[in-house]
């Protein structure tokens, strides 16, 4: 092999006090280790010598020894969490790298590890679901951002709520999840209310939206932001959304009025059925009922303020109305045909509703006369 060890080595290392000819040593060993063709002999020799090394009392050996076998497949695994667990100049390169420790390994470090051996580990590559709870339950801030920056982690849907609880007042953080490449829906719909504007945009251009209304999300309101998360979204993916917005009272008359008043006819079935404690196939059926009175019933179910029901009423019945072609702008005109015809109901329709539906129309319509 390129860097032969022999017997004279081992005698060198029982027989030599200097700390920089053992760090060569340390250099040249962990060097013969990541050679794929090694005799067993040579691997049982260089194994032999790593372990002498692993227990060295000079740092700057253990440590070579851990940066030279942080990739090598010989490594054994007792060996391995022997130097794992060491101080951390020593522990950190494995950590970050060494493919020979297991979850149960990284767990027990993350919960009885330095600050640095967390931030380690939530930056190995492919981290898995119980190791990424672990950081999340018992790291610090600095460790759990480096976690939702690693966008090859595995992060379960329940351990994003939790570390959104734990840090919920660290920018750090929630702007390291906000840019993680895929978000369930209902840690989208937390983390709106709880990031600045620009993160707001970000969140509803890239997590669960359809293409097409990308270009739709300059939101002036926390609860447009919301309204706008629904839209493209899996039918269990919303209701759960709706469910927890209902359970955060965030779930209002205003923003179910608004979804169907912009088309988002999912949303309002979802949030109707969810306010009105009925399963969703049961809410379209009562909703979309020719004489409306599953309508009215429903409304009264899910406790939706009287005033409203005409507004409701007419924006289902455009639904009826409204036959889809597949042109490319049948959502905008169905939109631009509920708003006008909402607007004509200057007594029903609340002044900010109006407001809202006002600027909505003059954006529809806009986007219409462009050939």
């Amino acid at each position: 092999m390129a860097t032969a060890l022999s017997l004279r080595d081992v005698d060198r290392l029982l027989s030599e006090s200097s700390s920089e000819v053992r760090t060569a040593l340390a250099d040249k060993v962990a060097a013969s280790l990541t050679v794929q063709s090694l005799a067993p002999a040579e691997i049982e020799l260089a194994l032999d010598i790593v372990r002498i090394l692993a227990r060295d009392v000079e740092e700057k050996v253990r440590a070579s020894v851990s940066r030279g076998l942080r990739d090598s497949a010989h490594l054994p695994r007792d060996l391995a969490q022997k130097l794992a667990d060491d101080v951390d100049v020593v522990a950190l390169p494995l950590l970050t790298n060494s493919l020979i420790l297991r979850d149960d390994d990284l767990i027990k470090l993350v919960c009885g590890g330095s600050a640095r051996k967390q931030e380690a580990i939530a930056s190995r590559s492919n981290l898995t679901e119980p190791v990424a709870e672990s950081l999340i339950t018992h790291a610090g801030e600095p460790a759990v951002t480096v976690l939702m920056g690693n966008h090859t982690a595995s992060i379960a849907e329940g351990s994003l709520h939790r570390a959104l609880s734990r840090f919920a007042s660290s920018d750090r953080m929630k702007q390291a999840m906000v840019l993680r490449p895929v978000l369930p829906i209902t840690v989208s719909e937390c983390l709106v209310a709880l990031v600045s504007e620009e993160l707001q945009q970000h969140l509803v251009k890239a997590h669960a939206l359809s293409p097409g209304i990308a270009s739709d999300i300059v939101l002036r309101s926390r609860e447009q932001s919301i309204m706008h998360l629904s839209m493209g979204s899996l039918a269990e993916d919303l209701a759960r959304m709706t469910a927890q917005m209902h359970k955060n009272d965030r779930l209002t008359p205003t923003l179910m009025l608004r979804a169907l008043c912009t088309g988002d006819i999912a949303f309002f079935e979802a949030a109707m059925a969810v306010k009105g404690k009925v399963p969703v196939a049961n809410a379209q059926i009562l909703i979309h009922e020719p004489s409306r009175r599953g309508l009215a019933a429903l409304c009264r179910k899910a406790m939706m303020p009287e005033n409203l029901f005409e507004i409701v009423r007419t924006a289902i019945d455009v639904v009826g109305e409204t036959g889809f072609d597949g042109n490319a702008r049948d959502v905008e005109r169905f939109r631009a045909r509920v708003i006008s015809r909402i607007l004509t109901m200057t007594s029903s329709v609340d002044a900010a509703d109006a407001d809202y539906l006002v600027s909505k129309l003059g954006d529809i319509v806009g986007r219409l006369s462009v050939p």
